[in-house]
């Protein structure tokens, strides 16, 4: 990471003005353009052409569609916001795999996610739970957001850290990140 906390991303970009224009994205975020040590490499992809054969730092895949076999640690169209790429960027660097909502894990390269986590699947109110969390949440706003109780909120919460094996909301977090059940 640079001083300023930012990262140091190496881009890959056919075309010079997408190339501009994401340079420009990258330094408002606070990170710097850099081909030397990259904390991640962030490749812009147009249809057809290949993802870079070997990468010193996890690779973020700006695609309409992930070139077969490609095993980026991160996947978002290339429409994506300036806070989304951001966000991305940090949690690839942070060592977590990132994925666009929609994409499917298996299409796109990454493992199947629910093979990597300790016990049975999330029910689908858990997997909301924990997203909602993720977003930094409290259990309050949690429970107004979907017109349920707070108690409510904490009983989902013990039952997916129990499947998760999880004993804090951010390791519950970063293990749903890492299995693909929760997206950024």
């Amino acid at each position: 990471m640079s001083e300023s906390g930012g990262l140091r991303v190496r881009l890959h970009a056919v075309d010079a003005v997408r190339r501009r224009g994401l340079a420009a994205m990258l330094e408002a975020a606070g990170h710097t353009v850099a081909d030397d040590t990259p904390d991640v490499v962030l490749c812009d992809l147009a249809p057809g052409v290949p993802l870079p054969a070997e990468a010193e730092a996890p690779v973020v895949l700006l695609s309409d569609r992930a070139p077969a076999g490609a095993q980026p640690a991160g996947v978002l169209g290339r429409d994506v916001s300036a806070a989304r790429l951001d966000l991305a960027l940090r949690a690839v660097a942070a060592g977590l795999l990132v994925r666009a909502p929609g994409v499917s894990p298996a299409s796109e390269g990454f493992r199947a996610g629910w093979e990597d986590l300790p016990g049975p699947p999330l029910t689908p109110r858990e997997a909301e739970i924990l997203s909602l969390v993720g977003q930094g949440m409290s259990n309050k706003a949690v429970a107004r957001r979907l017109g349920i109780s707070v108690h409510t909120v904490k009983f989902h919460l013990e039952a997916l850290f129990s499947k998760l094996e999880a004993t804090s909301r951010a390791e519950a977090v970063a293990k749903g990140l890492r299995g693909g059940v929760i997206e950024l």
